[in-house]
């Protein structure tokens, strides 16, 4: 195969839009590059309530749903009737984008149709085990990580979204060859941020600190809160966002009351992606608490608009993040936290300089350079393979 020759890749993936989180859209963003380099993409994943794709090269396995994945329904088999659908087309390499139910599938069909397979560690699931009913904790744990290590053990090269995502494979004993590749943001839409606080009915006066993601136990919300709370004290004008949904809302909205907060604290519950930039524009510091994350895509997200940012140190979060630059690092101490708000807040001229520093980071984190690089690792991992990697529809 020509190194130039545009190649036909099949991307797996138990997490995908209209799932709203990290991985959902670093994979859309992924798509839409590899696309427009001239790259055919096909994405396999689970299908969602009443969804409807307009992507044909989009296919979805039927799923259910369960209490303990609300809101993130599971494929279930049998998984035949799909593998007819993937043998009308022809691929060079498989991605993988998680290491279970859809993810374990595209390994077996990797390794059936000698294809290479790439796949990327996108989350720290030791960290998510609470969401496993009925078991202890430390067998789901220990369950997790077995399983994890024999999964990117079996793959042909891994790529990872951080440095500390990788130190986490390699203390787990997974000796795949890696690749570090940070996840691109695409540049943000020009918004005019009294027209945007406007259309949202925020203060043009406020001072505003917004939080995106998921409202998860695993996130450190309640310290975040807490933190929020702190600063409050000290400015009238403040007010936090909170965009996005999740199963610990209610835990979060009764911390909010309990620190006498609810009528400075918006929660807007589940928002399109398209409409996240709103809040964006609107805002004037990103404060991210979650100390389980491979990466901070939502971190960079922010720097691009120009928004400085206050982030626990802890993960992959914060790699993005010099202190004193372009934000701040903080360790989990809510007074900490409200002391650094406070102190990017009241100087302007400190404000100004991360602001513009932000921006030059999010710059160097572009969807282009990105696609670019998991092109590589798809060219080498061909190269290694002992199949040519093509595996042609007619065969059986």
């Amino acid at each position: 195969m020509l190194e130039s020759a545009p190649l036909r890749i099949a991307l797996f993936s138990d997490s995908a839009l209209p799932i709203l989180n990290g991985v959902s859209i670093s994979i859309d963003l992924l798509i839409r590059e590899l696309r427009r380099q001239g790259h055919s993409v096909h994405l396999f994943t689970a299908s969602h309530f009443r969804h409807q794709d307009r992507d044909p090269n989009i296919h979805r396995f039927p799923a259910f749903q369960t209490p303990w994945t609300r809101g993130y329904p599971l494929a279930i088999p049998p998984f035949y009737p799909m593998l007819r659908e993937f043998r009308r087309h022809t691929f060079d390499v498989i991605h993988s984008h998680t290491p279970f139910t859809i993810g374990f599938v595209g390994l077996r069909w990797a390794q059936s149709h000698d294809l290479p397979i790439v796949a990327t560690y996108h989350t720290l699931y030791d960290k998510y085990v609470h969401y496993v009913p009925f078991f202890p904790k430390w067998y789901v744990r220990y369950k997790t990580a077995k399983h994890t290590n024999f999964y990117f053990d079996s793959v042909d090269h891994v790529i990872t979204p951080s440095e500390a995502a990788q130190k986490w494979l390699r203390r787990h004993s997974v000796q795949t060859p890696m690749t570090v590749i940070s996840t691109g943001v695409s540049p943000p839409a020009p918004r005019d941020r009294s027209e945007a606080r406007l259309g949202l009915g925020i203060d043009p006066n406020a001072k505003v600190l917004l939080y995106v993601g998921r409202i998860a136990r695993e996130k450190n919300m309640l310290t975040l809160i807490k933190a929020a709370s702190l600063a409050m004290r000290g400015d009238p004008r403040l007010h936090l966002i909170i965009v996005g949904d999740g199963p610990f809302r209610r835990d979060c909205e009764a911390e909010v009351r309990n620190q006498g907060i609810g009528d400075r604290v918006e929660f807007t519950g589940y928002i399109p992606r398209e409409r996240v930039s709103e809040y964006y524009a609107t805002a004037d510091l990103f404060v991210f608490s979650s100390m389980t994350e491979t990466q901070g895509l939502v971190v960079v997200e922010a720097m691009s608009y120009g928004l400085p940012s206050v982030v626990v140190q802890g993960g992959g979060a914060a790699e993005a993040v010099e202190d004193g630059v372009n934000g701040f690092l903080v360790r989990n101490d809510p007074e900490v936290i409200a002391d650094r708000i406070a102190a990017c807040l009241e100087n302007d001229d400190l404000y100004v300089r991360l602001s513009r520093e932000a921006q030059a980071t999010a710059r160097a984190y572009s969807p282009e350079v990105t696609a670019s690089k998991v092109v590589a690792v798809y060219r080498e991992a061909i190269r290694n393979s002992s199949s040519n990697g093509i595996y042609a529809a007619a065969s059986t």
